[in-house]
C-alpha cells in the first residue's frame, strides 16, 4: 500500500516538474503587470499587443513556413533514401545507417559551423535559403529512421506479384508498398516538423542578417528582457500542439446496446472520425501555414 502511494507521489512530481513551467508561462500571458513578480489582474492585452507586433509575428509565421517545407522536402528525400537503403546488402545497409546516425549523434553547434562555412565557401548569401538547406539536411536522418521500420514490415513479394499482374514500378509502389508504410512517413513527417520548429543552434549560424526565426527571436529578446507578448505567443503555441494531440488520438468510446444481451459494439462513424481526426488538424495547419504566406506578403 504504502509502495503504491510512493508511486504516485513520485509521478505527480515527475508531471509537476514538466508541466510547472508551462502552467506558470500561461499565467502570466494573462498578467496586467509586466512584472513576473506581481499579479496585476487578468488581462488579454499581450494578445491583443501580440498580433500588432509585427516582428514577433514575422519570426513566428517564419518559423511555420521553413518547419513545414523543410519537413515536406526531408520526408521525401528521406523516403527515398529509407527505400534506397532497405534494397541494399547487408553490409552497405550496414555502412549507410551508419553514416545516418552521425548527424543525429554529432553535436548540433559543430554542424551548424559546418553548414556555415559550406555556404560561406560556396558563395551563398546566408538567408530563408541556407536556414531551409540546413533544416533539411539535419531532418532527412530522422525521416529514415521513422521509415526503415514500416519498409522492414512490408513483403516484397507483394510488390514484386504487382509486377508480374502488369503494374509499372510506380504505380505498384503507391497501390502497395506506400499505404504499408504510411504511419512511418507521418511520423517522419512530424518529427521533422518539430525538430525543425525547435531548432536554434543550427539555425544560429546559418541565418543572415534581417530574418529570424522564433527561437532566435527569443533569443534576442531575452538578452533584452523577455516582453509579455512572447508569453502570449507560446500559450497559442501550446494550445493548439495540445488540441491537435486530442484531435489526433481522439477515438469515439464503444457503445454497448444492451447489457442483457449479448454485447454488440456500434461502430463510429467513419466519416465523423475521419473529420475529426484528419480535417480538423489538417484544417488547422493550412490556416497557420497560410497566414504565415499571407503575412509575408502582407509585410512586404
Amino acid at each position: 500500500m504504502i509502495r503504491k502511494y510512493l508511486q504516485k507521489i513520485y509521478l505527480a512530481l515527475i508531471f509537476i516538474l514538466l508541466y510547472a513551467p508551462i502552467v506558470t508561462l500561461i499565467v502570466l500571458s494573462f498578467n496586467q503587470s509586466k512584472t513576473r513578480a506581481k499579479w496585476g489582474g487578468f488581462t488579454l492585452k499581450w494578445y491583443k499587443e501580440l498580433l500588432k507586433n509585427e516582428q514577433i509575428m514575422s519570426a513566428f509565421y517564419t518559423t511555420l513556413i521553413i518547419a513545414f517545407v523543410s519537413a515536406a522536402i526531408a520526408t521525401v528525400i528521406g523516403t527515398a533514401a529509407a527505400i534506397a537503403i532497405q534494397g541494399m546488402k547487408q553490409k552497405w545497409k550496414t555502412m549507410y545507417m551508419g553514416l545516418t546516425n552521425i548527424p543525429m549523434m554529432n553535436a548540433e553547434i559543430v554542424m551548424g559551423v559546418s553548414l556555415m562555412l559550406l555556404f560561406i565557401a560556396f558563395h551563398m548569401t546566408l538567408g530563408f535559403g541556407t536556414i531551409l538547406i540546413a533544416h533539411i539536411t539535419f531532418n532527412i536522418p530522422y525521416v529514415i529512421l521513422s521509415v526503415l521500420p514500416k519498409l522492414k514490415q512490408t513483403n516484397r513479394y507483394t510488390y514484386e506479384a504487382a509486377l508480374d499482374l502488369g503494374a509499372s514500378p510506380v504505380k505498384a509502389f503507391f497501390k502497395v508498398v506506400f499505404p504499408d508504410i504510411v504511419p512511418g512517413v507521418l511520423s517522419g513527417f512530424m518529427l521533422a516538423f518539430t525538430m525543425s520548429l525547435d531548432d536554434f543552434v543550427i539555425t544560429h549560424f546559418t541565418k543572415g542578417p534581417g530574418i529570424d526565426t522564433l527561437s532566435t527571436k527569443i533569443y534576442t529578446e531575452v538578452r533584452k528582457g523577455i516582453k509579455p507578448e512572447i508569453y502570449a505567443l507560446s500559450t497559442i503555441m501550446f494550445v493548439t500542439v495540445l488540441v491537435l494531440l486530442l484531435l489526433i488520438n481522439y477515438s469515439p468510446k464503444e457503445e454497448e446496446e444492451t447489457v442483457v444481451r449479448k454485447k454488440k459494439v456500434r461502430k463510429p462513424s467513419r466519416v465523423k472520425k475521419i473529420l475529426i481526426q484528419r480535417v480538423v488538424p489538417v484544417a488547422i495547419c493550412i490556416v497557420f501555414i497560410g497566414g504565415g504566406f499571407y503575412y509575408a506578403k502582407f509585410s512586404e
